[in-house]
């Protein structure tokens, strides 16, 4: 009989004690599944797949369960944020189903790309973005050079480019 892999025996013991943390984190048994399953998709597409063996495997899993887990939650606060403003519109207004797909999956992107940026970067990015603040005003309020707000809104485009 053939050797099992490592991930098929990590699997196979650490699967429904998994399930059963996701499914107390999350309070619903078919996302907890979902997140379970991906965890295991994480972990096969990792650089640590090839592990024979992990020192602590349920450390590990949760690690990579708690990252899916806040993911999880981010993207509900931001359909129900987008839902609400939504709701504020006249009907007239509204977004197909399709437009308003697009919509969510276009702020799901620019979460991650936002969450992936250093908090300073982000913070001077969103000052400039979302508020319009010139990058002068932001050096000056930030109490930083204004050399130095250039060099993170460059970081913050660059990144928002390599998202798209």
């Amino acid at each position: 009989m053939p050797k099992s892999s490592p991930i098929a025996e990590l699997y196979t013991e650490h699967h429904a004690w998994l399930h059963g943390w996701l499914r107390r984190k999350l309070g619903c048994l078919d996302q907890a599944a979902d997140l379970a399953q991906e965890t295991f998709v994480r972990v096969m597409s990792s650089e640590r797949a090839e592990m024979a063996s992990w020192r602590e495997p349920r450390a590990y899993l949760t690690t990579i369960a708690r990252n899916l887990v806040n993911d999880h939650w981010r993207r509900q606060e931001l359909e129900r944020a987008y839902l609400e403003a939504l709701a504020m519109q006249p009907e007239a207004q509204a977004p197909s189903p399709e437009t308003r797909m697009l919509i969510m999956e276009t702020l799901l992107r620019i979460d991650q790309c936002l969450s992936a940026l250093p908090p300073l970067t982000r913070r001077i990015f969103l000052r400039s973005q979302l508020d319009g603040l010139v990058y002068a005003d932001i050096a000056q309020e930030m109490e930083i050079s204004l050399a130095t707000v250039k060099r993170h809104m460059s970081a913050a485009f660059l990144a928002c480019l390599s998202m798209a």
